[in-house]
């Protein structure tokens, strides 16, 4: 699945083509969306925020889109009157005059205002997320050494979408690597050392896969990332020199160094 980064991009996308201009086109698949199509007819998108890889669409009425592509869905931006050939199933059209966005295929698309998207289960379960770019070092460390989290080794810590949302498992194995750690460790276990270069890894790696935009492209899901260790088995480590190794953990490919990653 893709990561924070390919997610936060998507809805770079999506609020480039429609934000603050009426729309002119709603249309909904599932039935219990069908009567806020004359609600949202003539307002705008004021935002689209991802919190993990949860997309909230918000609108200038006050309700919310919450919409998971969980496997299958995907969102695509088209020029307005324009059908694209495709096999996916549409579930959300919005338009507006000169751009419509898709989604097709998701299941997971519900409608909230403010009182109801702040109860909702998912969201209410996931961290902060790491492209929030209000969420400091001092925060990520604070929640790193809460009881919640000190004793769970990183194999696990960082995929867990409770900890930080928008991590995933290219993101768990380069700031692993960054921060010269291997994936047994736990945060109470840490030096004041390792733990500040932890925390800075935390923010730092997928806030850069998000601002390289595309300019260093990997065949990862879209990832625009020049990779250290992921998918470079065999492959000399930039940092000791030595060959990086490739693993299993929590059910997931995990790359790594064990000429550096003590």
């Amino acid at each position: 699945m893709p990561e924070g980064p390919e997610i936060r991009r998507a809805a770079d996308r999506l609020e480039e083509a429609i934000a603050g201009k009426p729309l002119t086109e709603v249309w909904f698949a599932f039935p219990q969306l069908k009567t806020y199509e004359n609600a949202l007819m003539g307002e705008t998108v004021t935002a689209i925020e991802t919190r993990g890889k949860a997309l909230l669409t918000h609108f200038s009425n006050g309700l919310t889109l919450y919409s998971h592509n969980q496997l299958y869905g995907v969102w695509r931006v088209v020029k307005t009157g324009s059908i694209p050939e495709t096999q996916r199933i549409l579930r959300v059209r919005l338009g507006c005059p000169d751009h419509t966005i898709l989604l097709y295929s998701a299941s997971d698309i519900e409608m909230h205002n403010s009182d109801t998207l702040a109860a909702h289960p998912f969201l209410q379960r996931i961290g902060p997320d790491v492209l929030d770019m209000t969420l400091s070092e001092e925060a990520v460390r604070e929640r790193l050494l809460s009881p919640r989290f000190r004793r769970r080794q990183f194999s696990g810590l960082l995929l867990d979408q409770a900890f930080l949302a928008g991590l995933g498992n290219y993101l768990r194995v380069e700031i692993l690597w960054d921060a010269a750690l291997a994936p047994q460790h736990r945060a109470q276990d840490l030096t004041e050392t390792q733990l500040q270069r932890l925390v800075h890894a935390l923010l730092a790696i997928p806030r850069h896969s998000y601002r390289m935009r595309g300019t260093m492209k990997s065949a990862h899901h879209g990832a625009a990332f020049s990779f250290k260790v992921f998918h470079r088995a065999g492959k000399r480590c930039e940092r000791c020199g030595g060959t990086i190794e490739k693993t299993t953990l929590s059910s997931r490919p995990f790359y790594w160094c064990p000429g550096c990653q003590l």
